[in-house]
């Protein structure tokens, strides 16, 4: 018996450690900001009194870098939320399209696995379908790290390709559609009760890579809260008992989402809003032809360079969606 709570112990430690890291980071940020704020202000005074051409353009140089940071940390000021500092566990799948959604859920994924490693955070598996002929059908996967679901709030919703089809031997434009769910991992801090027979708990064999063990064995778990419908599965650990409890978290933080939205009276809070994955309903949309661009249709943020959106470059998305919350909505 004294187990359970010993590892309960090492786990909120962690948790404890990985926000003091955090915070520390911060602080070191803003002192680096603070010194670089006062040697650009001695750079300006020494250009003025040399009239240096060189050191006129360096300054301008660091004075660019420094608006840069800075526009990064006041974005950061924003993650004031009440999950926005924990980890995130998001859920592609793929929507109308058929093969053509299957390979957009893969470059969605592979989208945010590189975002997530630009910025030191690391990306697990917890389960993932293959596509009938290519790509994902769906794929859910956990980004831990200081502020990783503050930040990947905003990709909630459905995103849209339109792009000549790579499956297509006539070389048609195709639209495709992926929905995109992204929740915060919540910590055991927060008390769901749930009565096991309200739980239907099914196994089966994982797919894909994992090596033989997972392969070979009845490993992967799925388990549906009865009264909700709510379903969650996991097929990364090697043990039923690893993927049980890592489901049951999953569970967990879908419960208590689904619980404040009804107090609130509201869907669009903490979860967003629940859309259908097809025409007219996408949040953003990546043209790769016959032009690229990529523009979000809450913020209207947009770029040209689509490419390197795809590569991991959505920070500004990102923060215009931050900027866009935290202004109500409006610019």
């Amino acid at each position: 018996m004294e187990a359970p709570d010993f590892w309960d112990d090492v786990e909120k430690s962690g948790q404890i450690m990985k926000e003091i890291k955090g915070l520390k980071g911060t602080i070191e940020r803003f002192s680096e900001m603070q010194t670089s704020y006062e040697d650009i202000s001695t750079m300006i005074e020494m250009a003025e009194e040399e009239n240096d051409e060189d050191l006129i353009k360096e300054t301008g140089e660091m004075l660019s870098a420094f608006i840069k940071n800075f526009e990064a940390f006041r974005i950061e000021t924003l993650l004031s939320g009440e999950f926005d500092t924990n980890d995130a566990t998001v859920k592609i799948n793929a929507g109308t399209g058929g093969t053509e959604a299957c390979d957009w859920v893969s470059m969605v994924y592979r989208m945010y696995t590189r975002w997530a490693e630009s910025h030191g955070f690391t990306v697990t598996v917890l389960d993932i379908l293959d596509g009938d002929e290519a790509g994902i059908k769906t794929v859910t996967f956990q980004v831990s790290g200081y502020h990783a679901y503050g930040y990947l709030k905003s990709e909630h919703g459905v995103h849209r390709l339109v792009r000549i089809s790579p499956f297509n031997a006539n070389g048609k434009r195709q639209t495709s559609f992926c929905a995109v769910e992204v929740l915060p991992v919540i910590d055991d801090a927060v008390n769901i009760e749930v009565n096991d027979d309200e739980l239907r708990i099914d196994t089966y064999r994982a797919s894909g890579a994992g090596g033989q063990h997972i392969n070979k064995t009845s490993s992967a778990i799925r388990i549906t809260h009865i009264p909700t419908g709510i379903v969650v599965q996991c097929q990364n650990e090697r043990s039923q008992h690893q993927n049980k409890d890592q489901a049951m978290k999953m569970l967990m933080s879908k419960l208590y989402l689904l619980e404040k939205e009804k107090q609130q009276e509201q869907i669009s809070g903490i979860k967003g809003d629940v859309m259908e994955v097809g025409f007219g309903s996408h949040i953003r949309s990546y043209f790769l032809q016959p032009y690229t661009l990529v523009k979000d249709s809450r913020t209207g943020c947009e770029t040209g360079d689509a490419y390197k959106v795809l590569d991991g470059g959505i920070d500004a998305f990102i923060n215009a969606y931050l900027s866009w919350i935290a202004t109500g909505k409006n610019e």
